[in-house]
């Protein structure tokens, strides 16, 4: 059986991270989301807004915890936690909007608790999946794009014995492993990169199971990684 694995060369970066992880198995998948689903994502953008208080969008606290935590290791240029590209949108006169059911659920989590949140085809993995600070060249392609973007040196990366899975964190997602709509099995991971706001995360991945019971026809199973329990079956 395969594992999750956060192995130790990310400890060292970020000792008191936690990594939350949903594995949604035999999910349904409705073709688009319900009514009530797409106004649950409407008010989480207004949610949202609590964490926006500084007049300087840069200097908000969750802002600022992500972009220090991605100075500690080697990016691509601009390479930003998904929680500020959601964070930033919540405030325009473009709000984070309705993408499919499983989609608008973990991004109605994002914006309400002020996480980042990526998913992943289960069942397309091949081997383990770590969570780790590359040596690079990790095969990798974008979604859309035809040309490998391989990791770069120093880099922390979700990756398995093929290739990058997700890059920078959650920053990129590859098209090998991307969820769509044929998708059964899902992974979600959630990251604290430190261990303030534990109960935020664990909230946060309860809304998310609730609500995929809800409207997905499932229980996850729930997950909560540290240093001292850095892996799981998946």
């Amino acid at each position: 059986m395969s594992q999750f694995v956060v192995d130790s060369s990310f400890w060292s970066l970020f000792p008191d991270a936690k990594i939350g992880v949903l594995l949604l198995k035999d999910y349904k998948t409705p073709a688009q989301s319900p009514d009530e689903l797409v106004k649950l994502l409407e008010e989480s953008n207004g949610i949202a807004q609590k964490f926006l208080t500084e007049d300087t969008f840069s200097e908000n606290e969750v802002i600022q915890t992500y972009r220090q935590a991605y100075q500690k290791f080697k990016t691509k240029k601009g390479a930003r936690s998904s929680i500020e590209a959601l964070l930033k949108r919540s405030a325009s006169d473009r709000p984070v909007s309705t993408i499919s059911p499983l989609v608008d659920i973990y991004n109605a989590a994002s914006l309400r608790f002020g996480l980042p949140c990526g998913a992943e085809d289960l069942d397309t993995f091949v081997g383990d999946l770590q969570l780790t600070i590359t040596e690079g060249g990790d095969e990798f392609y974008l979604i859309g794009d035809e040309n490998n973007n391989p990791t770069l040196p120093g880099e922390v990366c979700y990756k398995d014995d093929k290739g990058a899975v997700c890059r920078c964190f959650n920053w990129r997602d590859g098209e090998r492993t991307m969820i769509t709509d044929e998708t059964k099995n899902a992974f979600l991971v959630m990251e604290l990169v430190n261990s303030d706001r534990v109960e935020d995360l664990e909230n946060a991945l309860d809304f998310i199971s609730q609500h995929a019971e809800k409207f997905l026809g499932v229980v996850p199973e729930k997950y909560l990684l540290d240093c001292d329990t850095p892996a799981i079956a998946l």
